[in-house]
């Protein structure tokens, strides 16, 4: 498989946390599960597949989306069709980078996967359609980064404080949650209201995401798992607190999850058909 990452300028490093393509994927399977990671993705197809998405416990489709769409924040993981020789091209957006470039309040699009059309307009297949015909993968980028620097809104972009917050929050233990909160210098309904705006969660559920991704990262690292440890250090109630949290995100029992011995090249992407 062919995969490019591309080396973010300053004007958005800020708020995007990569841009990405990639090229002749071929799955085994043909479902995967996605887990949350607390990032907003719009992601362009370049292959003419249409992609579906499946009811998580009975993988019936419930969604088609093809060309350009938006996945939302996810509170826990997705079901979705996986092709051979895939092609696509993904802006990912930092957990407060969105609402700038997309101009609406990020909780619209919640536990929603919504063709980019219906919220972006025709500019968005505009763009696709440029992406599709550069003549190289580097051009795709530098076509995707002059849109993103056209779509930024300052007015729109999030505080200094919020950020802050945010960083907090991704870099200190879950046990100091109340600490972090007395840090932000406005009530908690405000934050509450800001998260939901700009990163479409409550700080405490983006919280639990943050902590689910970071033992994730463990097992990939193959460090010596302790689910007693786990529990508690990472402020579980008990051991099956944890274990019920673990598959809410996942779809799996962490032994189980673990036995999978899942491939490491996509950390939040599982085979499950």
């Amino acid at each position: 498989m062919i995969f490019e990452n591309y080396s973010l300028p300053p004007t958005l490093n800020k708020h995007i946390e990569a841009l990405f393509y990639f090229k002749d994927h071929m799955p085994e399977h043909t479902i995967e599960r996605v887990v949350p990671t607390g990032h907003i993705f719009i992601l362009f197809e370049l292959d003419g597949f249409q992609r579906q998405t499946f009811d998580n416990k009975t993988l019936k489709p419930n969604g088609v989306f093809s060309q350009v769409w938006i996945s939302g924040m996810h509170r826990n993981f997705i079901s979705i069709s996986a092709h051979t020789q895939s092609e696509m091209f993904v802006i990912q957006f930092k957990p407060t980078g969105a609402f700038p470039y997309l101009h609406f309040p990020l909780q619209e699009i919640n536990e929603k996967v919504v063709a980019a059309k219906d919220v972006l307009g025709q500019e968005i297949l505009a763009l696709r359609d440029t992406i599709l015909l550069a003549e190289n993968t580097q051009t795709k980028f530098k076509i995707a980064e002059n849109w993103l620097i056209q779509r930024f809104d300052a007015q729109k972009a999030p505080s200094t404080d919020l950020l802050d917050f945010t960083e907090k929050l991704q870099k200190e233990p879950v046990s100091r949650f109340k600490e972090i909160i007395e840090f932000y210098p406005y009530t908690q309904k405000q934050l509450i209201q800001h998260f939901k705006k700009y990163i479409g969660l409550t700080p405490k559920y983006y919280q639990r995401i943050l902590r689910f991704n970071d033992i994730l990262q463990r097992i990939n690292k193959k460090e010596k798992i302790s689910w007693v440890d786990i529990t508690y250090n990472c402020g579980y109630a008990d051991q099956s607190h944890f274990i019920k949290e673990f598959t809410l995100f996942c779809g799996f029992n962490p032994t189980k999850f673990i036995k999978q011995d899942f491939t490491k090249d996509r950390t939040n992407f599982f085979p499950i058909g």
